[in-house]
């Protein structure tokens, strides 16, 4: 929205700032952080009173979780997205059609993120609407999401596959790309999904995996930075740096009242709609599988529900002490901020190679 101030710029030169996407994604960060801190004690007040009990806790987890965690509200993704989406309105260039989609897939993944939450707390259970119908309806929403991006492509390698480390390599999927962007979309939304069960566990690794995407999205934005490293250029898609920005900055505020003991939980309003948001920005700045090393985290989550849940149904054994993979280490005797600082560590060096996959080709 302040972007149109630039129109202005030939009256009040101090209007050009806005013209810089760095100016505008500082500004994002610092937007989104203080509506957490503004309102993020309000909206807390306000859940914990119509929740009652609050988030329902597993039985069969650590016990230690029925004496600490009780009690405490979840859908605190509504004050991440509350931050985010108000910090991207401001900042971003809303005549960039990326940051729509993004935007609409993080939407949407909220919503549907918003109704499993609502009926995990009215029905006092972790149990929330059919997995398949959920599954389904994130389908269609990051489906559309990928046709729109394969269509807004002016490149001849939108509907194709990168490689990281490899600088000519493309794989052109033609009309697969759509399902395979899907599969990329639902299933970082499912695995940072999954991710969430500790204080501050998938907060803070979102938040690094937000900000390597948003020097991705720089660099991959603009020409010259993308012809020097050799990676593909994809018009249009710097302006993601303000919303990835803007994530980080309502993440740190969460954070401030997330840190153990959390005062409110993400919940499936903020974890699907997190993991979606970067999803969608990988499909877009044709980083899918980067994506997989930079959330490497997320996907070891993942594979670990997978490998314990397709062993316990092929041999009655199980594979972890419990799933996700943080409970397991929690079961072998790993303290809850060991496991966190640890996981967060994992992220960075993670991060990090995958920032290392665009100069390395």
């Amino acid at each position: 929205m302040l972007m149109y101030l630039v129109e202005f710029s030939d009256q009040f030169s101090v209007f050009n700032v806005f013209r810089y996407l760095t100016f505008r994604t500082a500004g994002a960060i610092i937007t989104a952080l203080l509506v957490g801190f503004l309102f993020g004690p309000a909206i807390i007040r306000s859940l914990r009173a119509r929740q009652g009990k609050g988030q329902p806790i597993r039985e069969d987890g650590p016990q230690s979780h029925l004496l600490t965690k009780t009690g405490t509200p979840t859908m605190g993704g509504l004050m991440i997205l509350t931050g985010l989406i108000s910090a991207t309105l401001l900042w971003a260039n809303l005549s960039n059609p990326y940051v729509w989609i993004v935007l609409a897939v993080t939407v949407g993944f909220g919503l549907i993120g918003f109704y499993d939450d609502y009926l995990k707390v009215s029905r006092s259970s972790h149990r929330g609407f059919s997995g398949r119908l959920r599954l389904s309806i994130e389908a269609v929403i990051a489906g559309l999401a990928c046709f729109a991006v394969a269509k807004l492509g002016e490149t001849s390698f939108s509907t194709s596959v990168t490689f990281p480390f490899f600088k000519d390599t493309l794989l052109d999927l033609g009309w697969f790309f759509v399902p395979f962007g899907l599969f990329v979309i639902v299933g970082a939304g499912n695995a940072v999904n999954l991710t969430d069960g500790l204080d501050g566990l998938a907060i803070v690794p979102v938040m690094i995996a937000s900000a390597t995407f948003g020097v991705i999205a720089y660099l991959s934005g603009n020409e010259i930075f993308a012809e020097y490293l050799q990676i593909h250029y994809v018009p249009g898609t710097g302006e993601l740096l303000v919303l990835c920005g803007a994530m980080v900055g309502s993440g740190l505020g969460f954070l401030w009242f997330n840190a153990p003991p959390a005062a409110i939980f993400m919940g499936d309003t903020g974890s699907l709609a997190l993991g979606g948001m970067l999803g969608a920005i990988s499909v877009a700045t044709k980083h899918e599988l980067v994506l997989a090393i930079v959330g490497g985290l997320f996907v070891l989550e993942a594979v670990s529900v997978i490998i314990q849940v397709a062993s316990f149904k092929l041999t009655g054994r199980r594979v972890f002490r419990m799933a996700p993979i943080h409970h397991h280490f929690e079961h072998k005797g790993w303290t809850e901020p060991q496991v966190v600082i640890r996981f967060w560590i994992i992220a960075v060096v993670l991060a990090l190679i995958g920032l290392a996959t665009l100069k390395l080709r």
